[in-house]
């Protein structure tokens, strides 16, 4: 992996990612993107991911690539170190630098907006404390985001970007909306589960006995149908 030593500046984060998509290199290494964030560290870092992830998700193999660091992050907000540590195994894992750039032009124009409408406050959403429950709520969403499920990265790594937007621009409110949309999925998982668990014992038996049915059975009902 290139050696790359980029510093903090003023520049807003939506311009810092997409000078990053600007370099000749065809490879986009992680540790690339950590380096480029400076000492906008874990809010930034989180932030990052979480919208590649929404982007890529769909992508085979992507998730747990980039869920990885998302999962890193959440342990060390939980341990409160104080900088953005990743192993040298992961740093030196690449993307394309096209598909880089591709996708960073989807999410740069409501990004922008959306940075535009940003500012410190409520800084109890952002507190240590607060800190220390987002990053376990970021290590059960990147567990979730890493696990082969169809569809299943987009809410993850939409809150996951909600917190990290929040941590780097210190907004309660971001953080304030992520803790919300973790509610509402918390709340249709215990639902569904509910409606499951009394369902499942009326359905069960019914599809017991369906799969025991005789073959010409099958073909004499699929047939009122053809």
């Amino acid at each position: 992996m290139p050696d790359y030593d980029y510093q903090a500046d003023t520049r807003p984060f939506s311009q810092v990612i997409e000078d990053i998509g600007r370099k000749d290199d065809p490879h986009l290494y992680v540790g690339e993107l950590i380096n480029a964030f400076g000492e906008r560290g874990f809010g930034a870092t989180l932030l990052f991911f979480g919208l590649l992830n929404m982007v890529f998700g769909a992508v085979p193999g992507t998730t747990t690539v980039l869920g990885a660091p998302m999962l890193l992050i959440g342990i060390q907000l939980v341990t409160r170190r104080d900088q953005l540590w990743m192993p040298r195994w992961l740093m030196k894992r690449a993307i394309e630098r096209s598909a880089y750039r591709d996708a960073v032009a989807r999410v740069l124009p409501p990004l922008r907006k959306v940075e535009r409408l940003a500012r410190p406050r409520l800084s109890v959403m952002t507190s240590e404390l607060a800190e220390i429950l987002i990053g376990a709520a970021i290590v059960l969403l990147a567990i979730v985001l890493m696990l082969p499920i169809p569809g299943g990265n987009f809410i993850p790594s939409f809150i996951m970007s909600m917190f990290g937007f929040g941590l780097l621009q210190r907004d309660g409110v971001a953080v304030g909306i992520a803790w919300c949309a973790v509610g509402l999925v918390a709340t249709a998982g215990v639902i569904i589960w509910l409606a499951w668990a009394w369902v499942s014992p009326y359905l069960l038996p019914v599809w017991d006995w369906l799969v025991t049915l005789p073959s010409d059975v099958w073909h004499a009902f699929t047939g009122l149908f053809t």
